[in-house]
């Protein structure tokens, strides 16, 4: 194998630990040690079974924060892989695999390298930075960025901007980044019906016969017309559960899973209301259990997202586009302590895919933009 720059090194040394969803296996003790040789106070703050850690470098001023998370997401059958997901190999087209080369092991590498640059070349560099990494992203994202955030807001510590490595961009590096997520609320929705046999309806009460349309008026309803950046809110079916197994018995009840993707023109108690106001025409018993996973964030043009795409574009050549589409992130919790924060890492296209993949040459140029990034925000 060919002499690897220090980001693939390290994004090589970090995918080779299988850090499946919520274990580290080591590899926040490997970022730790290389922040603590550069001047960072670095916290272990494991909370239950999850691995976390802060670490900050600085006494006073303006705080930019890079975040990410170390764990990954299983690998599927080992078989179906070119190279063993946690081997770490770059191939013949330059294209690093293994599991979290894209997600987010390697912008992990790039952050650690670009900041033991930027520190070597301005040990007095004004502001602070910070690291914010947890094990548990891809998981229940309970104990970690979440709870750390927590503790970071009881002791009042400031968080200007905030970086999470999350692979934002879509067709080459940097052309997207998030400076934003929509909120997502859960729910799921028992409709209360009466078992029977099919044979004799007038005896029972079909739990899906009475929520098929009031299913279908929910779906058709317009929650918001979105804004300028956020589109509408959506309102999805995920699952439908019902019956016995057997084809000759009406159900006693039906289990439907749906989720709200909701812009910051509706908040979660609107959603509630109407969901439960459109149910209520419908001639039925039923009970909601509702379930918050993030509330939507947005970060306006100003001083990181405008630093962050003049590295882009002084780096790859390029301009960028900032984006709420997706999913959900850790940032949505970093958000809440009223941080700007921008997603910005390696092309998205084979994350969670077998045979996950990135650009070589890309994790060196994202070492690159976030190095720039630092210059243009910290350096005196």
């Amino acid at each position: 194998m060919a002499t690897l720059s220090p980001t693939l090194e390290l994004a090589c040394a970090l995918i080779e630990r299988p850090s499946v969803t919520p274990r580290d296996e080591g590899c926040q003790d490997l970022m730790m040690k290389r922040l603590a040789a550069c001047g960072f106070q670095v916290e272990p703050m494991d909370i239950e079974d999850v691995q976390n850690f802060w670490a900050l470098r600085g006494d006073e001023g303006p705080v930019l924060c890079f975040a990410g998370h170390t764990d990954v997401v299983p690998t599927g059958p080992e078989s179906a892989w070119a190279v063993p997901p946690f081997a770490a190999r770059v191939d013949d087209q330059g294209m690093l695999l293994g599991r979290g080369a894209a997600d987010m092991k390697g912008s992990l590498a790039a952050m650690v390298v670009a900041v033991e640059r930027f520190v070597a070349e301005h040990p007095d560099h004004r502001g602070q930075i910070a690291f914010l990494i947890t094990s548990d992203e891809e998981g229940p994202a309970q104990y970690g960025t979440k709870a750390v955030v927590e503790r970071l807001r009881e002791r009042g510590q400031r968080l200007d901007w905030c970086i999470v490595g999350e692979p934002s961009s879509t067709a080459q590096l940097g052309d997207v980044v998030k400076n934003g997520r929509r909120g997502s609320l859960g729910g799921t929705l028992t409709v209360i019906g009466q078992q029977g046999h099919v044979a004799y309806p007038h005896l029972a009460r079909n739990p899906i016969h009475l929520a098929a349309p009031a299913l279908a008026a929910l779906a058709a309803e317009h929650w918001d017309d979105g804004n300028a950046f956020f589109p509408p809110t959506s309102f999805q079916i995920s699952n439908l559960n019902a019956g016995t197994g057997a084809t000759n018995v009406i159900p006693g009840a039906l289990e439907a899973q749906f989720n709200f993707r909701f812009s910051t023109e509706s908040t979660v108690e609107q959603l509630q209301q109407r969901t439960a106001a459109i149910l209520d025409r419908f001639d039925f018993d039923y009970r909601i259990d509702w379930a918050l996973s993030g509330l939507p964030f947005l970060t306006e043009p100003g001083e990181l997202l405008d630093a962050i795409a003049r590295s882009i574009e002084a780096v790859t050549g390029h301009g960028t586009t900032p984006s709420t589409s997706g999913g959900t992130s850790d940032g949505r919790f970093i958000a809440t302590l009223g941080t700007q924060v921008v997603e910005l890492g390696p092309v998205n296209a084979t994350i969670h895919q077998v045979d996950e993949r990135v650009l070589a040459s890309d994790l060196d140029l994202l070492t690159e933009v976030y190095y720039q990034t630092l210059v243009r925000l910290l350096a005196c």
